[in-house]
């Protein structure tokens, strides 16, 4: 957790000098709380590096695209031939995924997160899949993480500016 303190507070500092006045100085602080409310329940002080990376790239003003390839980078496991991603770690980041919900009292059962990874991988013989394959699955937009999406437009839209006056 400490490791992540610091880093949480060398990104904000960094968010501070590029905005100044738009950052909270205790963002980092804030954000570790989230962090440890949503990974560390059971007050252990270890959180889990990629479960933190995660809910920070979901939670981030990034494209759409860049956080799913990011989340592939994250659990994706090296292959002789390239990076793949198996099932159990499409699994994991569908757990971690699910915190940050869960956090607000809307997560979904284990269940559902199993449904998820099998509809993932319909079809696929192989244990493990490529980028472009977990990609174009997120990009259907499945029920499990509708959730990333729908945030997403929403905070795009906050940035528009319409010309026209109502009367």
């Amino acid at each position: 957790m400490q490791q992540i303190s610091r880093m949480l507070m060398k990104l904000f500092q960094k968010a501070r000098l590029e905005k100044p006045g738009q950052v909270d100085p205790r963002a980092a602080e804030f954000t570790l709380s989230l962090l440890v409310a949503m990974y560390d329940r059971s007050g252990t002080g270890y959180i889990k590096t990629r479960s933190a990376a995660a809910a920070l790239i979901s939670l981030s003003g990034d494209t759409l695209l860049a956080k799913y390839r990011a989340f592939f980078q994250f659990y994706a496991v090296p292959d002789g031939k390239g990076t793949l991603i198996t099932r159990s770690a499409l699994r994991s980041l569908l757990t971690d995924l699910n915190q940050i919900l869960a956090i607000v009292g809307e997560g979904c059962t284990l269940s559902c997160v199993e449904v998820a990874v099998h509809d993932c991988f319909h079809g696929v013989l192989n244990a493990a899949i490529v980028e472009e394959k977990f990609l174009s699955w997120l990009k259907s937009e499945p029920a499990v993480l509708l959730w990333l999406p729908t945030c997403y437009r929403l905070s795009a839209t906050e940035m528009v500016c319409h010309q026209a006056r109502c009367r």
